[in-house]
């Protein structure tokens, strides 16, 4: 895990047996502490997303949407390492073709924004930010497809991922993590142009410190 993973996350891992092995929170330190691990145990990888069958069960969650929700026109989710956002770009390109897929990321940790933007892969370096999910880089089975199958990706600040955690926290009265608000601050700041459209957000995990919400001053 990451040097830099929140306690929650940490202490999870450990509660369900996890033998944790720190390292830094950059791709190689992350590649090359992963390849230790397999030579000493003989452990098998299995990649938390840039995998095609991890993006294909990534992609039920967005295939269930469809299935449920006639005459979508937009699909929201956050990019990090790219598995959700390339699943969800997949399901809504084979099954409701015309549904646009949008990826959100933190303004701190936009290497999937300007690898989008650029057409090329530019990695994630030492980010910063509060939506830890969110700090790893895209992978080479990722890239290509949200490069060919997602419409665009769009940043938020820090400020606005802590006010879209709140905002559901406070009317829906469900706790998510940074990494999952990222999509809301998104529509709350006006990013993209959802006025009078059918649109569906993927909320992607729960994993929040309940001693440490960042709306709270200590």
């Amino acid at each position: 895990m990451p040097s830099n993973s929140s306690r929650v996350k940490v202490e999870a891992v450990k509660g369900y047996g996890g033998i944790i092995t720190f390292c830094k929170p950059t791709l190689t330190d992350r590649e090359k502490t992963l390849n230790k691990i397999l030579k000493q145990t003989g452990a098998i990888e299995i990649h938390p997303y840039n995998d095609t069958r991890i993006i294909a069960g990534q992609a039920t969650a967005a295939l269930e949407i469809i299935h449920e929700v006639k005459g979508l026109e937009i699909i929201m989710a956050p990019v990090g390492g790219g598995g959700l956002l390339s699943g969800t770009a997949l399901a809504a390109h084979y099954f409701q073709p015309g549904t646009k897929v949008i990826g959100v990321e933190p303004e701190q940790a936009n290497d999937a924004f300007l690898s989008f933007e650029q057409k090329r892969f530019i990695p994630s370096e030492n980010p910063v930010t509060l939506a830890d999910g969110l700090r790893t880089s895209l992978g080479s089975i990722t890239f290509p497809i949200i490069l060919n199958h997602v419409h665009t990706i769009v940043t938020v600040n820090e400020e606005s991922i802590v006010n879209a955690m709140r905002m559901l926290w406070e009317r829906m009265k469900i706790i998510i993590e940074p990494s999952s608000a990222v999509p809301i601050a998104a529509i709350l700041d006006k990013k993209t142009d959802i006025s009078g459209k059918r649109v569906a957000v993927i909320l992607s995990g729960g994993n929040v410190d309940l001693d440490q919400l960042p709306w709270i001053l200590t």
